[in-house]
């Protein structure tokens, strides 16, 4: 960042009154705002000078002087002066710099001291944030208490009250991508995930947390009102923030591997040959389940997702849940008195982990039936594959239980496995017109009548055709079972 980069800044109106192209290349490393008349124990090299000029008096270029050797001795590298007090910059100031090769740059009165210290500290942030800078924006001692917390393991909610409690009653926030609160300060009033879509439009400042993560978990530092804390402030506790992220992402991880272990105990336990087998798995589970840190005995559910990532991050969104979760695997202690129905809190967060992943990939969820113990999850572990194909754009999260018609049953059926049992059955029909007949046939509750009408075809013809239909597929339509085929094969098709 440098002083020719701010006179750049349609925005802030600034004028160069004088300045040598040399100086105006100088470094910034910071901006102090002052009216003191000898401001030179407050200021460090590298820095821009703001002043009002609230101590200049006409006539007396002497205290110019003064000031502006201050500066030149502090090694400042350019005074922007305010034109509000004096309604201009004083020929005096200007000669004094020119004398001490200060650069002096005229501040409208329009422009505030904040947009000009906002605008340097955003435009410079990119270089701070690449190398060591011995100026720093918290408190020596806030600085000293993050990093002790850092290393001790605090969580990011005491991080976050910590770094922020010297800035006063600001609203901060510590959000995920799919709009989690993971931390808030104490002045910061609750924000519900569905709301977080809204507060991004309405602007406020968002830092991404800079650590390895997920579309889905990644963590964003949110104030929503943008003058509350100096830029460099926020990007100093993001930076702290990161150290903890990286802490935590071991610690989860480390999780993930204890819940794939007790999916590999589960999906390795084959269907039990008898009574003592079947006590033997179980036993198996049981322990699992315990090393995995789920309560001992039911209910259990078992989850199933396109995405593991998502699925981690969709169960974070469930206060108090309880949960062990593998690759793409999840079984969930879904006790109903623990806080209502814990499926129906995920399909509500679904729509907005769907917003955080790539648009082309299809994030879908399936459940499995609630279980009282651990001997029933493997069932639950075949019924949550199966909701899974199931599940569409229509209905993203598909439990099991909503398998309610035929349609719904079949569509949880592979589609390779689709496709050959509808070949099978329908293709000596062909795509023409016998298949159009049949299924208009079948829509009509097999009425030659209503299909004749439907197809505008005369009665006899519909018999015709559907006779052909039968000899080709070898099904009787008078039969339940073979129009149940048919119906199926036409849904496969």
């Amino acid at each position: 960042m440098h002083v020719h980069d701010l006179l750049q800044l349609d925005s802030l109106g600034l004028s160069l009154l004088w300045g040598e192209e040399a100086l105006l290349g100088q470094e910034v490393v910071g901006v102090t705002a002052t009216d003191l008349e000898e401001p030179g124990r407050f200021l460090g090299p590298g820095e821009l000078v703001l002043s009002g000029l609230v101590w200049w008096a006409e006539g007396d270029a002497a205290k110019a002087d003064r000031f502006v050797s201050a500066l030149a001795e502090a090694g400042a590298t350019a005074l922007l002066a305010g034109e509000e007090t004096h309604g201009r910059v004083p020929d005096a100031l200007v000669a004094a710099c020119r004398t001490h090769r200060v650069p002096i740059v005229a501040v409208p009165a329009r422009t505030s001291f904040r947009a000009v210290t906002e605008a340097v500290y955003l435009r410079q942030w990119g270089d701070l944030s690449r190398r060591p800078t011995r100026l720093f924006a918290l408190p020596e001692n806030v600085r000293a208490e993050l990093s002790r917390l850092v290393e001790d393991g605090a969580g990011p909610a005491e991080l976050l009250d910590r770094a922020c409690a010297h800035l006063g009653r600001v609203s901060c926030y510590l959000l995920t991508a799919s709009g989690r609160t993971v931390a808030r300060t104490p002045s910061a009033p609750e924000l519900p995930a569905r709301q977080a879509p809204a507060a991004a439009a309405r602007g406020g400042v968002w830092l991404r947390i800079e650590a390895e993560s997920s579309p889905y978990d990644a963590w964003q530092l949110h104030v929503p009102e943008p003058d509350a804390a100096p830029p460099r402030v926020l990007h100093e506790i993001a930076d702290v923030l990161a150290r903890c992220r990286d802490g935590q992402a071991r610690r989860l991880a480390a999780e993930r591997l204890a819940g794939q272990e007790l999916v590999g105990v589960l999906e390795g336990i084959p269907a039990a040959p008898g009574p003592a087998a079947a006590a033997a798995d179980t036993g198996a589970l049981e322990e699992a389940l315990a090393v995995a840190g789920l309560p001992a005995g039911g209910p259990y559910r078992v989850l199933v997702a396109t995405s593991g990532d998502a699925l981690a991050e969709g169960l974070q969104h469930l206060d108090n849940a309880a949960y062990a979760v593998g690759r793409s695997v999840a079984v969930l202690h879904d006790d109903p008195e623990n806080g209502g129905d814990a499926v129906e809190r995920l399909r509500a967060v679904w729509p907005l982990l769907q917003q955080c992943g790539d648009p082309q990939t299809e994030l879908r969820l399936g459940v499995g039936a609630r279980t009282a113990g651990a001997e029933g999850l493997r069932a639950s572990l075949n019924q949550a594959r199966f909701a899974l194909t199931a599940a569409d754009e229509a209905a993203a999260v598909r439990e099991v239980e909503q398998l309610d018609t035929l349609a719904e049953l079949m569509a949880g059926v592979p589609p390779e496995v689709r496709t050959v049992f509808a070949a099978r059955i329908l293709g000596a029909l062909g795509d023409g017109m016998l298949r159009e007949t049949l299924e208009v046939f079948l829509a009509n509750n097999c009425s030659w009548a209503r299909t004749a009408e439907a197809l505008h075809l005369h009665v006899n013809t519909v018999h015709y055709r559907i006779e052909r239909v039968e000899t080709l597929t070898g099904r009787d339509l008078s039969r339940l079972d073979h129009k149940l085929d048919l119906y199926a094969a036409l849904r496969c098709g």
